[in-house]
């Protein structure tokens, strides 16, 4: 198995907790990381019928069936359970009795807000990142493969053709849940939807140029952007607009929480495709601001993440609030550094003012500089950031 950056807070907090929650997309890790973390937990898949008609229909008989200390996957699927776990945690007064996992974000977490609040921490389990695959002998020294190829775990330990397994990923996962989760009527518009996010990746959310291009209404696009969210398939980054008085964007950033899967959906196949696409630089910035993501929440540290753009074109791609302080980033896909990268930050770091920490650019090159007060960081060396 991988080493996963989680593996150790996933241990220390169960001799805390009673119960563990591990979300994450499907296919990131978190059934194998749950039975390496805890052996002696019997595990339980909810997502086979039988499994989850006995949950749904019998719970106590259920419980009284299963009665140790439990790994429970896909728990969403049988949500009743959750208020059982409730009272059988506050009875026996055990740390580590369960181990959730769910595929789907904001429904699964309101509903073990509403039950397990105050006995459950809650853990998101990303792709792999740069950091846990840097070991690996398919570690590369170009940033190209692991944009199109993406970083789901199965890519790095089967022999698998990224491509073809990305492609069947889209297909049996992603319309699968999404049809469990809304009544889509019309498929094929759903899928130029899909098509339409990866076209747009990086870019500003115009909700009613989505619903023109698609077909649909403008409440669907936002239904439809929701489920995407709550199933880890793409995230919204918002603006930064805090007590500025000035013509600021308020529409979110539109990105994918893996690079392959927009790759696949945009038909790039390699990295020669890539090299000459014109969405190398979104695509690039994806990749940066998620990696970035994935190296807080290993940790489980949960600063606020932002872009910053006024109507004038000064635009900074990523703002990180963390303890009172911004650390502004620009994110540049070339390979050479140039000085014209300082300009925004320069700007923006003047009109915030004194709650800004050391401003960064990173970029696709080797090397690291200091450049008049802005750390210059190759794509390689996140970890400085932390």
């Amino acid at each position: 198995m991988i080493h996963r950056t989680l593996q150790e807070k996933l241990a220390q907090s169960a001799q805390q907790m009673p119960v563990i929650t591990i979300t994450g997309p499907r296919q990131s890790g978190k059934t194998t990381l749950s039975k390496y973390v805890f052996p002696n937990h019997t595990y339980i898949n909810l997502e086979l019928p039988n499994h989850r008609n006995f949950a749904i229909n019998d719970p106590q008989g259920f419980f009284e069936l299963y009665s140790g200390r439990l790994i429970l996957d896909e728990v969403q699927r049988a949500p009743a359970l959750l208020s059982y776990i409730q009272g059988i945690v506050d009875e026996r007064k055990q740390n580590g009795q369960f181990i959730l996992t769910g595929s789907e974000n904001l429904l699964l977490s309101e509903k073990v807000n509403q039950s397990l609040a105050g006995r459950t921490y809650i853990f998101t389990l990303l792709p792999l990142s740069l950091e846990e695959l840097s070991d690996l002998p398919s570690n590369y020294t170009n940033y190209l493969p692991y944009l199109y190829k993406g970083f789901y775990p199965k890519l790095y330990t089967d022999p698998v053709i990224s491509t073809e397994w990305l492609g069947d990923y889209i297909q049996t996962y992603l319309e699968r849940d999404i049809r469990q989760l809304i009544n889509i009527k019309y498929l094929m518009q759903f899928q130029t939807f899909l098509n339409l996010c990866a076209a747009h990746v990086g870019q500003i959310i115009n909700y009613t140029s989505f619903s023109n291009a698609v077909g649909v209404s403008d409440k669907t696009i936002r239904e439809w952007l929701s489920i995407l969210e709550a199933t880890y398939i793409v995230y919204l980054l918002p603006p930064y607009y805090n007590n500025f008085k000035k013509r600021l964007t308020k529409s979110p950033k539109l990105y994918f929480y893996d690079t392959g899967l927009a790759c696949t959906l945009l038909g790039i196949s390699d990295a020669n495709v890539l090299a000459l696409h014109p969405l190398k630089g979104s695509l690039f910035e994806n990749f940066i601001i998620t990696e970035l993501m994935k190296m807080h929440l290993n940790r489980r540290l949960r600063p606020k993440f932002y872009f910053w753009r006024e109507n004038n074109g000064i635009e900074v791609d990523c703002l990180i609030e963390y303890k009172g302080k911004l650390f502004l980033i620009e994110i540049k896909s070339t390979q050479t550094f140039t000085s014209f990268s300082t300009g925004n930050l320069k700007k923006l770091t003047d009109l915030i003012g004194n709650n800004i920490a050391d401003p960064y650019i990173i970029y696709g090159g080797e090397h690291g500089y200091n450049n008049q007060g802005i750390k210059v960081l190759s794509w390689k060396k996140l970890d400085a950031l932390i």
